[in-house]
């Protein structure tokens, strides 16, 4: 086990008060709510999926000035899907609130996790973490802060706007580590430690489920003719990772690390609704991380109960990297400056 970090977590997090049946009422989980929207999200992967099939079923010499546009822009709409596809939908259904029905959280949570190639045992592992210690160096592997990006190399914007072999590449090998046993990383090593065998064995099967899975899917397209759906399945959530980039990137960048106070760490945007629908309402941020059981369908209406002691929202993509960007100009060129958000009855300025 890793000795960077600690469960011995004793943080009194602050929380805007909120009454206590109004709470109870925003924590009811619907089923109806979420199979709404899990089935019209998956709907729209393979609906996006079958555009960028039939396409490449279109594409040929005699009409390739319009075809190959078609083809291009089908499968960016798909590979767009992508990251909301993996940990973005995993994360919810891992926190038992899209279904008041247990066990549909829990296939769906194993359905995504799937598509996306993701480790959904080490997120089981992690992100309670994360919750009970955001943005705590001792106790949050997770998310470390200062979160940092480049927008300067060639990888990220190949990542972002197409396909980068290389990221792929990256991931494949780790799954084929994993399937054998092999963890690396202090936060990993600490979540799934050598000493619990069970927990071991458990991400060992996933990760050769991963493998065996998608490489029966891959015979089965080459066999059957379609080869194309190894573009469109198997690394359908690997390309064009832009909107979940612009999306999660700004959660905690920018903010303060060794705070009690999620209001000082976490951040919460308003967006337009297909984006939102995409991220799982995962743009109240800060709402989730103080009131987690809270179903992402009742985030708003939970932000504007307790939005009088909250920071200001920026509203729009646009605005909130506008924002970022200037903290992150700021912090290149004062490795001492701090943003601390505008907190109504906590007059704290920047510095």
């Amino acid at each position: 086990m890793s000795e960077s970090f600690s469960d011995n977590v004793s943080i009194d997090w602050y929380r805007t008060p909120i009454d206590r049946e109004r709470l109870d009422t925003l924590m009811r989980r619907n089923d109806l709510r979420g199979w709404l929207q899990t089935l019209a999200h998956l709907g729209l992967f393979f609906a996006t999926g079958a555009l960028a099939y039939v396409a490449y079923l279109n594409l040929s010499w005699s009409n390739w000035h319009w075809s190959m546009p078609m083809l291009i822009v089908a499968l960016f709409a798909h590979g767009t899907m992508g990251p909301f596809m993996g940990l973005i939908a995993i994360h919810e259904l891992q926190h038992r609130t899209v279904f008041a029905t247990r066990a549909l959280n829990h296939f769906f949570e194993k359905v995504y996790a799937f598509i996306s190639w993701s480790d959904y045992i080490w997120y089981q592992e992690s992100h309670p973490r994360h919750h009970r210690a955001t943005c705590h160096v001792a106790h949050d592997g997770e998310v470390v802060l200062p979160v940092k990006f480049s927008l300067t190399r060639w990888e990220t914007w190949l990542s972002l706007c197409a396909w980068n072999p290389k990221q792929t590449w990256a991931r494949l090998k780790m799954v084929w580590r994993h399937a054998n046993g092999r963890i690396d990383g202090d936060w990993y090593n600490y979540v799934i430690p050598a000493s619990n065998g069970a927990l071991r064995a458990r991400h060992r099967r996933w990760a050769r489920t991963l493998l065996l899975g998608h490489g029966l899917l891959v015979v089965l397209f080459v066999a059957t003719g379609n080869w194309f759906l190894i573009v469109v399945f198997t690394f359908g959530t690997f390309y064009c990772g832009w909107l979940g980039f612009l999306c999660g990137t700004p959660q905690h960048f920018g903010l303060n690390a060794n705070e009690p106070d999620f209001r000082l760490n976490t951040r919460t945007f308003t967006c337009a609704w297909l984006p939102a629908f995409y991220y799982w309402n995962m743009q109240y941020h800060l709402e989730h991380h103080m009131y987690p059981a809270v179903p992402f369908y009742n985030l708003p209406k939970l932000r504007a109960d307790i939005a009088h002691d909250l920071p200001l929202a920026t509203h729009g993509l646009m605005a909130t990297w506008r924002e970022m960007l200037d903290i992150r100009a700021k912090q290149i060129a004062d490795p001492c400056y701090r943003f601390v958000p505008q907190i109504p009855n906590l007059p704290i300025t920047s510095t």
